[in-house]
Order: structure tokens, then C-alpha cells, then sequence
């Protein structure tokens, strides 16, 4: 019955064109009915304490730095190191899209950001080269979810506040797995542009290498000192937050002068914006939270997984499928939020460990940010690329199945993502 209450709650608020942080608010005002648990103190006290976390201040520094990166140019000397070192070989500029959006990703871990900014800067460039605008836009689409599964990813921290689950363990065990779904793009782009015979751009000189590589020192200093600093201690992910503000603040106004007050103000003022929206929502999602504990919606569906639990294979599969199902229909923070404290007592339960399942949770959510019909990616693409949605998702479907093949082998093969953390750890 509680599970209905919830669902039916938070659907029809969704249903209606309420906000999703309003609609689990109202979720939770239904589930404190049905327990005839209603007190408005209560109401107000968890939705303040949701937000009131030290952790969670890392959110709006690492999306500020994100702004600051974009403003400041770091992005576009990133695309310009990928150019040199991949540009002149067959397929080049979908090479250069994969590369720098693994570049960026560790500097912003932001899918949107890192979508915005690929396709501003290398669409053109593919679609002048001619290459096959929808198979650009799905590969461009396809790379900016790569962000959310490297560090700093913003979607580690809301998990790991919302689990409890250490951030820097699950900062260092996502490089590999991130890195995993770049492996798998590029072979997917390679495969279907093996017979194009789109002239590939001039291969560039040692020295032009070299220079390209200088320039962009300063931008690939920031992923350096961030992994570096977490693996030996030397601040913790909130700090690191500040360090790739300051940071990116720094060398785009000191370094590459193209930080202006006007342009810096607006990176405060969209950072700003966009940390109101994600702290909301954590805050709203733990009024559902507290009352999905009390209303105990975590122990019927442990029941419900019973036959699985001692499967962990098997088990890990059936949540990544249901994590998949909503992720089709839901955004990517509403998700983790949603789901994380419904499957953690499984996880528990079943002896996975959290980390391992908080890697694989983050990524399947971050797969659901470019699968139709909600694919918050997929229309960053559109509005700033300029192509038509039916389009960009004809595009990404093939690198759709290759990222979502390699996390399930993940699910099948979990040392892939368990021994380079060691290795990191």
C-alpha cells in the first residue's frame, strides 16, 4: 500500500507539470498521511536538514568552476590539444569530440556543461568537414554523459550525501569506468566511419603538438591536482571544490585573459541558478527520504528482491535495468535521489559494496540523460547544435547500446571497476 501511496503520489504530481522537487514534497506529504504522521514541523525540519550538509558545498563550487572553465577558455584549449593529437587520422574530429570530453569531464563533471560546450565548438567543425550531422550530435551527445561518471563528478557527491557513502572513494573508483565508456565510443565511432571518405585534417607537426600541449598546461593542471590531492589527502572532495574554482578562476583571468567582470559575473549568476535548482531538489528529497525510511518502502522491496540476494550478479542486473527503466523517463538528480535510499538497504543486504554500486548507479543515470523521450543531453544538443531532436536521437542510438554494453559488462565483470580503484585507493 505504501509503495502505491508513493508512486501514484509522486507520478500524478509529476503528471500535472508539478516540478520534481514539489512532486516529492507531495509524496511525502501523502506518505505522512497514510501513517497519520502530519506536522508541518517535521515537514519544515527534514527540508532544512537536507541541505544542511558540508559535503553538499562542494556542488556549488564544482559548478562553478565549470562556468569559470567555459568563460575563461579552458575549454576551448582542451579541444585544441584533442585536434592536434587526433585530427588527422580517419574520423578524426569524432576522435577530438570523445578526447576532450574526457578532458573536460575532469575538469567540470557536468554532462550539461560538457554538452553545451562540445557542441558549440566542434559541431560546426563536423558538420563543414561533412561529416553525418545526426551521427556528430549523437556522438557529441554520447560523450557529454562521460562527465558524470569521472571526477569531480557532481552526481558522486549527491550520492555519496545521500547514501553515505565515502566521495573520494567513489571519485577515484569512476576514472576507470569513465574512461571505459570513452574506449566504447571509440570504437563504435570507428566501426561506423570505417568506410566515409571524408578527407581528415592536415596531420600536425611535432612542434605544433608541442605548442598546443603548452598552451593548454595550465587547463590540464586542474584533473591533476584534484585526483592527486584526493588519492594522497591533501583536501577533501568539499576543498577540492574550492581548489577548481580558484583555480579556474585564476587561469582564465591571470593565464588566458579571457575572463572578463562581465563574463565572471555571469558564471556567478548561472552557477548560482543552477545550485538553487540541485539544492532544492536534495533538500525535497530528503523529506521523501526520512518518510520512505519511517514508512519502511526500503524493507518491502528487499522482499520483493529476496529471491535475488544471493545472486549478486543477477541482483545487480535487475536493479540496473529498473535504474534504466526510470532513467528513461526521469532526470538524472531526481533519480539518484529517488532511488538511492529505496536500494541501498538491497545493496546492504546482499553484500555489494556500495562503491562498486554507487559507480555503476551513477553511470546508468548518466546514460539516462541521452535516452528518449526525456534525455535532458539530447536537447542541450538540439538548442545549441541546431538539429532537429528525431535526428540526434537517430544518431545516438548506436552509441547508446555500445555505453550501456559496457556497463552491464561492468554488472558481469565487476573487477573492471573494483581493481583499478584499488589501485587507486
Amino acid at each position: 500500500m505504501t509503495i502505491t501511496v508513493f508512486l501514484a503520489s509522486l507520478l500524478g504530481a509529476m503528471a500535472i507539470g508539478l516540478p520534481i522537487a514539489f512532486a516529492l514534497l507531495i509524496s511525502g506529504v501523502a506518505l505522512m498521511l497514510l501513517m497519520d504522521l502530519f506536522d508541518s514541523q517535521i515537514l519544515a525540519q527534514n527540508l532544512i536538514n537536507g541541505a544542511d550538509n558540508y559535503s553538499l558545498l562542494a556542488v556549488p563550487f564544482f559548478i562553478l568552476a565549470g562556468e569559470l572553465m567555459n568563460s575563461g577558455g579552458l575549454s576551448n584549449k582542451i579541444i585544441d590539444i584533442a585536434k592536434a593529437l587526433m585530427g588527422h587520422v580517419r574520423g578524426g574530429l569524432g576522435y577530438v569530440t570523445v578526447i576532450a570530453a574526457i578532458l573536460l569531464g575532469s575538469l567540470s563533471g557536468s554532462a550539461i556543461a560538457d554538452t553545451a560546450a562540445l557542441s558549440a565548438l566542434l559541431l560546426p567543425m563536423m558538420r563543414n568537414a561533412g561529416y553525418n550531422e545526426n551521427r556528430s550530435a549523437g556522438l557529441i551527445a554520447a560523450s557529454g554523459i562521460i562527465a558524470p561518471v569521472l571526477p569531480p563528478s557532481i552526481g558522486f557527491i549527491i550520492f555519496g550525501v545521500a547514501a553515505g557513502v565515502s566521495i573520494t572513494k567513489l571519485f577515484v573508483a569512476g576514472i576507470v569506468p569513465g574512461l571505459w565508456l570513452g574506449l566504447s565510443l571509440f570504437v563504435t565511432w570507428w566501426y561506423l566511419t570505417r568506410r566515409d571518405n571524408i578527407k581528415p585534417e592536415p596531420r600536425q607537426s611535432m612542434q605544433q603538438v608541442i605548442a598546443a600541449l603548452m598552451r593548454g598546461i595550465w587547463a590540464l593542471g586542474l584533473p591533476v591536482i584534484i585526483v592527486g590531492g584526493l588519492k594522497f589527502g591533501i583536501f577533501t572532495p568539499t576543498e577540492a571544490g574550492v581548489v577548481a574554482a580558484v583555480y579556474a578562476g585564476l587561469v582564465s583571468a591571470l593565464v588566458y585573459r579571457n575572463l572578463t567582470w562581465s563574463e565572471l559575473v555571469r558564471a556567478f549568476r548561472s552557477a548560482a541558478k543552477t545550485t538553487s535548482v540541485v539544492m532544492f531538489l536534495v533538500a525535497a528529497s530528503m523529506v521523501a527520504a526520512w518518510l520512505i525510511t519511517v514508512a519502511d518502502l526500503p524493507g518491502e522491496v528487499v522482499k520483493l528482491l529476496e529471491p535475488f540476494l544471493d545472486n549478486k550478479i543477477l541482483l545487480m542486473f535487475m536493479m540496473m535495468a529498473l535504474v534504466f527503466a526510470v532513467g528513461t523517463a526521469m532526470d538524472f538528480v531526481p533519480t539518484v535521489l529517488i532511488l538511492t535510499p529505496v536500494l541501498m538497504p538491497v545493496v546492504k543486504a546482499a553484500g555489494i559494496d556500495p562503491v562498486y554500486f554507487g559507480v555503476l548507479f551513477i553511470m546508468n543515470n548518466a546514460i539516462g540523460l541521452i535516452t528518449p523521450p526525456v534525455g535532458t543531453v539530447l536537447n542541450v544538443v538540439c538548442g545549441v547544435g541546431k538539429v532537429p531532436m528525431d535526428g540526434v536521437i537517430k544518431g545516438v542510438m548506436p552509441f547508446l547500446l555500445a555505453q550501456t554494453i559496457a556497463m552491464f559488462l561492468m554488472v558481469l565483470f565487476p573487477a573492471l571497476v573494483m581493481v583499478p580503484a584499488a589501485w587507486f585507493k
